[in-house]
């Protein structure tokens, strides 16, 4: 075996790995959506978030993957390579092709689940399995192609290593188009504005998903080198691990400051905001710039989900939006700031931060755009929301002729029943 051999054989198998790390990721957000919502909807929100991930390689595999990598047409997507029907030589891969599809894969699949936590409980489960197939066909791979596809965006140097705007930003702002053309949930707004608390049913199941998102993150950072023999992942796990733990403990002190006691569901998303916000520039800045995003991000997403809740009106369950979409941008914007290499706080000038802010401008008008059309057109034609009735007894047995708990959800059923009379 030559030396080149060999190193082709561990990158290959190092990004095998990361991908598996990603793929449990979608337990992750299962699990943080499931113990942040209602029991009756437990069994629904699994559902969702085994079938986008199904539905989503099915399709990223078809076209999904041709528009995001294929041969550039005019800077804005790709096109070639449909059923992977070609070698793509031009991406200049050191691993196989294969393998390369399945870690771009479980990213396409990260990026369609975000949107189940903002629209749950009260979304048509037909409605968010087509949804779940048209972002894995042309909303992401759109925004992918621009910045990894050799498309606009990277050509003029955006930097976004692991995808804090193509994935997590496009998820976050399809889930705030989803949210607000849904509408809330019944009972979480009274007639006089009044926002009312609708407690998950298991803080334990959403900590446990906080955990697995941790740790999956450290295949979507460290394996978005596609190598395993550079010297790289060590410093990107450090820049990832360290900006989680900021988040979690800023978002921490932040509520106990705010509220006079540590709000548990803020901590766990603030430890989220603080992955998302890294995620654009693991690479990219210091560990002491890691700390200071991540610590940013911990407190920006409380005030986030507090203004979405209360100004705008928006039910969000988990807060998708705020950790996705508002932090996504906001670590993407960062990169302009604290690149070693190019960043305004390191000599680079303003050229790369405005470059970082037109990324993150573009991507959210393409993707309002196209979510709207696409929710639009759901709304006109199968329906987004279920019907009062489904919602107060739950999706699990209207929509899956079956129930997560058994008689814990009869018992809350039971609960609603007597306070709606």
């Amino acid at each position: 075996m030559t030396l080149d051999t060999l190193i082709k054989a561990i990158d290959n198998v190092w990004v095998l790995i990361a991908a598996f790390l990603v793929f449990i990721m979608q337990a992750g957000f299962a699990m943080v959506e499931t113990g942040l919502t209602r029991a009756k909807n437990a069994g629904n929100i699994v559902m969702k978030n085994l079938m986008d991930f199904c539905i989503g390689s099915l399709i990223y595999w078809a076209v999904g993957f041709a528009i995001m990598f294929g041969k550039d047409i005019g800077g804005f997507l790709g096109s070639s390579g449909f059923f992977m029907l070609d070698s793509f030589e031009h991406l200049e891969l050191n691993i196989p092709l294969e393998s390369f599809l399945i870690f771009q894969t479980v990213f396409a699949a990260t990026s369609a689940t975000i949107v189940s936590g903002a629209m749950a409980e009260r979304t048509k489960f037909i409605a968010y399995c087509i949804y779940s197939a048209i972002i894995s066909l042309i909303i992401y791979p759109v925004v992918g192609h621009w910045a990894w596809g050799g498309g606009w965006l990277s050509k003029l140097g955006f930097i976004d290593f692991a995808g804090s705007t193509v994935v997590h930003s496009v998820g976050g702002w399809t889930a705030m188009i989803g949210a607000w053309m849904v509408g809330p949930r019944l009972g979480k707004y009274s007639k006089d504005g009044k926002v009312n608390a609708i407690p998950g049913h298991s803080i334990t199941l959403a900590a446990l998903g906080t955990f697995l998102l941790w740790f999956g993150w450290f295949g979507f950072n460290p394996g978005s080198t596609l190598s395993g023999t550079t010297q790289a992942i060590g410093h990107i796990a450090v820049t990832t691990n360290l900006a989680a733990a900021a988040g979690a403990t800023s978002s921490m002190i932040y509520t106990w400051l705010k509220y006079k006691k540590p709000d548990v569901s803020m901590t766990l998303n603030g430890a989220l905001a603080g992955l998302v916000a890294i995620t654009a520039g693991a690479a990219a800045v210091n560990p002491a710039s890691a700390v200071i995003i991540g610590t940013a991000a911990g407190i920006l997403v409380v005030i986030s989900v507090e203004f979405f809740e209360k100004k705008a009106k928006i039910d969000d369950p988990v807060g998708a939006i705020s950790v996705h979409a508002v932090c996504g941008s906001f670590g993407t914007i960062m990169v302009g700031l604290f690149a070693t290499d190019g960043g305004l706080f390191f000599g680079g000038g303003i050229s790369l931060l405005l470059i970082q802010l037109l990324g993150v401008l573009t991507t959210f008008v393409w993707t309002v755009a196209t979510s709207f059309i696409l929710f639009s057109a759901l709304k006109a034609t199968v329906g987004l929301r279920a019907s009062s009735d489904e919602e107060i007894k739950g999706l699990d047995l209207e929509e899956h002729g079956s129930v997560a708990y058994g008689d814990f959800v009869i018992k809350s059923f039971m609960e609603e029943q007597v306070s709606v009379n």
